[in-house]
């Protein structure tokens, strides 16, 4: 058993003293969008897991060996300019605050659920950063901003106490793959460097066997046994509506779904082999409805459209009539099964 697990167990003793209805801070349900009751102490506390503020990037040939091809990695793509957050920082952080060409963004990740997600961290026109709560509702982080101290649900994507109570993060494009394809795809991209400030063991993954056993932690509200409680999958909300797609369950191949949710026609795309899923809105600003066809062998470019445009793995056309557009993505995003059935119970599970 290493070391890392052994704080892990640790952190886990201390939030199961904790109070779980967090009464101890005098909160009441009605300044919260969430019951108190089932929000958790995660155990380290405010900031106690601490975000990275001030992120130095080094090109992927420069990236030491502590990182494998299957290690996962999210991607951002903000104009020309490519980067990567590989999970094994993520672990360790949660969330990288970060900026590209004046449009700053949190890159926000929760080990128990296995959800990044990355949104605009300007909220009502101020730039802010987001930290780590130390709270958890669903087994799954809770942020907060440190410009009005509001408390954000992750997979929600949503304040739920505070001055922003009730409004929703904007989603910044982001796509979540392995290491492996990630160099294959963008081998002149930028990655998140080890250089944190911080003195951790990125190479280690710090909770044992989590991602692979069916235990949790933390209570959730809902449970579902359709699916292992940890496989990924990628998932897409609309509404009250929730459509969940098997990484494992696509071709080896690039493949496509056109598809429609609650009237938004919707393609996603996705690869077993390369460990991939993301979902593009497929009406265009002006009206114009298309459809998608797999692009094999040529990474990044997954997709070609009825028009003859190509399309990259982060929704930009990069050759053909549209190129230089980019398609809107969805609220959606790759979690383990539990968190997506305690979020959203009864979410369809998408049949092959």
């Amino acid at each position: 058993m290493n070391k890392y697990f052994l704080m892990f167990l640790f952190l886990i003793g201390v939030s199961g003293c904790s109070d779980t209805s967090m009464d101890t801070n005098g909160r009441d349900d009605a300044e919260w969008l969430i019951p108190t009751g089932q929000v958790f102490d995660g155990g380290p506390g405010k900031d106690g897991i601490p975000s990275i503020d001030n992120p130095i990037f080094i090109r992927v040939n420069e990236v030491p060996p502590y990182l494998f091809d299957d290690d996962l990695v999210v991607g951002v793509r903000i104009g020309n300019e490519i980067r990567a957050y590989p999970h094994p920082i993520l672990d360790w952080h949660e969330i990288v605050n970060d900026e590209i060409g004046g449009e700053a963004f949190s890159v926000t990740y929760c080990p128990l659920t296995g959800s990044a997600i990355t949104w605009d961290r300007v909220l009502s026109g101020t730039k802010t950063t987001f930290g780590v709560s130390g709270l958890l509702y669903n087994s799954n982080l809770i942020a907060y901003d440190r410009a009005t101290d509001s408390y954000w649900s992750q997979m929600m994507m949503q304040a739920v106490r505070g001055q922003h109570i009730s409004e929703k993060a904007e989603l910044v494009t982001m796509i979540e793959t392995t290491w492996g394809t990630w160099k294959r795809m963008y081998p002149g991209s930028k990655v998140l460097s080890t250089e944190t400030g911080f003195s951790r063991q990125y190479g280690a993954y710090p909770y044992g066997d989590y991602r692979v056993s069916n235990r949790l932690i933390f209570p959730v509200v809902n449970n579902d046994d359709r699916l292992h409680r940890k496989e990924r999958v990628h998932g897409t909300t609309f509404g009250d509506e929730t459509r969940i797609f098997q990484i494992n369950e696509f071709p080896d191949t690039i493949h496509t779904i056109n598809d429609v949710y609650r009237d938004y026609p919707l393609v996603t795309v996705g690869s077993n082999a390369f460990n991939f899923a993301v979902a593009y809105e497929r009406r265009l600003d002006d009206g114009t409805l298309l459809r998608f066809t797999p692009v094999q062998n040529q990474l990044p470019i997954v997709m070609k459209d009825s028009e003859g445009t190509y399309w990259d793995v982060f929704g930009f056309a990069v050759d053909g009539p549209r190129t230089g557009a980019q398609l809107k993505q969805p609220e959606s995003y790759i979690a383990f099964w539990f968190a997506w059935a305690a979020f959203f119970p009864g979410a369809a599970i998408h049949t092959p």
